[in-house]
């Protein structure tokens, strides 16, 4: 793609919000340079009312699209294109083609991406692991374990860094030492959301990807999030559901996944859980019940290709850490935070070391800081 048109899908990123067919029916017959040179003009656009011209109007004013590609660079980042050789394939539905609510919601118009991994090679062999984000314990051990395994075979896990079976998702995949894991963003590569995540989001942006539409500096909204879910399961063969209430955007996600004929897998759980009913549901409405990564595998077709991970117990973060690592893990208290030095004369080793361990102990999901200490969280107590 030439520069001038990623200036301009860049400057069209930052003033249309993500999934506009209007503007996406105009790139069909015009180039992304003289669409966003009609969209500066103030020239309508088939199918937008003038209270969405307005806000375009509006964006406009404050665009600078060779400003958002410097700060990309600035935060190693870039942008990527349809055509580029790092566009996933199955990006470029045609709407006509798709049933359900999807049919309203354009393909992207450019991917904004941050991390060591080629997303097109990323996106061809991966799945959604998604879920609740008030998940129970019971979920976020099964979506840690079942990432960690699929990972482990070669599949990428895309999640959306989100809170709960999100984020024990992607913590599953990076302790694994396969696949890269994927967070699909409903806001800008430079905002963390929820800022609670922002270690393991930054974490992310260093050894999978993070992903987003939306130009560096945008913040969330939640209709950002119900449009973001179609590139979740765009972005993947398949996606499962671990944990959902009966309304979620895990349910968004998993219909979004049937639409574009992606396969869709779902947890069971306890019947006597709220969380576990969206799941029950999906598969009353022909999901497919899944407990492990080789049932996930048989259903995207990849036994025989990679190689199923053998049935075993739960898989904890504890089980991937060195064993100096977890002497400094079994150092920390449950309840009452505790200074560097103290953890590091209870564990019988150097600050340093204490310094160097705790970065990954607080990426596993195992401690936390709190009042000026260190100390265990509910996942590291177990």
């Amino acid at each position: 793609m030439s520069a001038e048109d990623l200036l301009a899908r860049v400057g069209l990123a930052r003033v249309v919000e993500p999934g506009s067919r209007p503007l996406w029916e105009a790139l069909q017959t015009r180039s992304a340079t003289e669409v966003w040179a009609a969209v500066q003009a103030g020239e309508p656009l088939d199918g937008l009312g003038q209270q969405a011209l307005d806000g375009i109007v509006t964006r406009v004013r404050a665009s600078d699209p060779s400003r958002d590609l410097d700060t990309l660079v600035r935060l190693d980042a870039r942008a990527v294109c349809p055509g580029d050789d790092e566009w996933p394939e199955g990006l470029d539905w045609h709407p006509d083609t798709i049933t359900g609510d999807i049919r309203e919601m354009a393909p992207p118009l450019v991917l904004f991406v941050r991390g060591p991994h080629d997303l097109r090679a990323a996106a061809a062999s991966s799945v959604a692991v998604v879920g609740a984000r008030a998940a129970t314990p019971y979920g976020q051990e099964v979506a840690r374990s079942l990432s960690f395994d699929l990972a482990e075979t070669g599949l990428a896990i895309v999640s959306g860094g989100a809170y709960g079976i999100d984020a024990a998702a992607h913590r599953g995949a990076l302790l694994a030492e396969g696949a890269p894991t994927v967070a699909v963003l409903a806001g800008g590569l430079d905002v963390a959301y929820p800022r609670g995540n922002d270690r393991l989001l930054e974490q992310i942006g260093q050894k999978g990807l993070l992903v987003s539409e939306h130009p560096p500096g945008r913040g969330v909204t939640r209709l950002r999030f119900l449009v973001r879910n179609r590139l979740v399961a765009a972005l993947t063969q398949g996606a499962v559901v671990v944990e959902a209430a009966e309304r979620s955007g895990s349910q968004s996600t998993a219909g979004r996944a049937r639409d574009l004929g992606r396969k869709v897998m779902a947890v069971p759980g306890p019947v006597t859980s709220v969380l576990s009913r969206g799941s029950h549901l999906l598969i009353r409405d022909g999901a497919q019940l899944v407990t492990r990564a080789a049932e996930v595998l048989e259903e995207l077709g990849a036994i025989g290709e990679v190689e199923a991970p053998a049935l075993r117990g739960v898989v904890h973060p504890r089980d991937r850490l060195e064993e100096q690592t977890r002497r400094i893990l079994d150092a920390l208290p449950v309840r009452k935070p505790v200074s560097v030095a103290q953890i590091a004369v209870t564990a019988g080793v150097s600050l340093l070391m204490v310094q160097v361990a705790l970065p990954e102990l607080v990426g596993a999901g195992l401690v936390e800081q709190r009042d000026g200490g260190w100390r265990l969280t509910t996942l590291g107590a177990t």
